[in-house]
């Protein structure tokens, strides 16, 4: 039997892939945004706070990293209105995927953190600097400077998982595809044209956070390295 590819009536749902790639970019720029913040709100309190307070930060990252993000999703999606905690599929997607890379990123951002000498935050304590400004200024920029390039990666793969949100109804690329190949009936067509997109997508962000990085952390964490590297190939 012949394949004959036929991507007309895929190409007819441009306007709704256009809507999906928005909000897979809108969620996953907020998310990165958050999850980020996060991270590093915990990492201080693993640094800073009492250690039963550590212990609690550890007990979320393990939990958040040792479960499936689909079922977390159903978790905030399902579970949180039985609290009367009601929100749109988008909002619930945006909290899981926060509170997801969130956990992830408290781990790589932690790596930098522990490969901070203990000398430099002496020096730091010495020129009179509180606990809080020698975290900030002597062992988070150092620390975000080494872990860029995997806390890049993790990003990346943030926005692939966007996807998951279509199971609650999100019409981000991959719900948008749902719709069209209902619509269709051109399954492989639609998931060919969804593929190419995601792969464009990953890409695009993959260099402009190599960007970011070579910007804000210009002699440090490899970027030079992997930039000459990706050159070369």
């Amino acid at each position: 039997m012949k394949l004959v590819l036929n991507f007309t009536p895929v190409w007819a749902e441009l306007e709704l892939i256009l809507d999906g790639i928005m909000l897979t970019i809108g969620l996953s720029a907020a998310a990165i945004v958050l999850g980020s913040a996060l991270a590093v709100l915990l990492v201080g309190l693993k640094s800073l706070a009492p250690r039963w307070v550590g212990l609690l930060v550890d007990a979320y990252v393990e939990l958040m990293r040792n479960t499936p993000f689909l079922i977390q999703l159903f978790m905030i999606f399902f579970g949180l209105p039985l609290l009367g905690l009601k929100m749109s599929g988008a909002t619930a997607g945006l909290l899981a995927m926060t509170m997801n890379l969130g956990a992830y990123a408290t781990e790589i951002i932690r790596a930098g953190v522990d490969a901070t000498h203990k000398s430099q935050i002496e020096a730091g304590l010495s020129l009179a600097l509180t606990r809080l400004q020698v975290f900030r200024y002597v062992v988070l920029n150092p620390a975000f400077a080494k872990v860029w390039p995997a806390l890049s990666s993790q990003f990346v793969l943030m926005m692939l998982a966007s996807s998951i949100c279509s199971f609650i109804s999100v019409s981000e690329l991959s719900g948008a595809a749902a719709i069209i190949e209902s619509r269709t009936f051109r399954s492989f067509e639609t998931y060919i044209v969804v593929t190419l997109v995601y792969l464009a997508l990953a890409l695009a962000l993959k260099s402009s956070l190599l960007l970011l990085g070579k910007r804000l952390f210009p002699n440090a964490s490899g970027l030079e390295r992997l930039d000459v590297k990706a050159g070369s190939v």
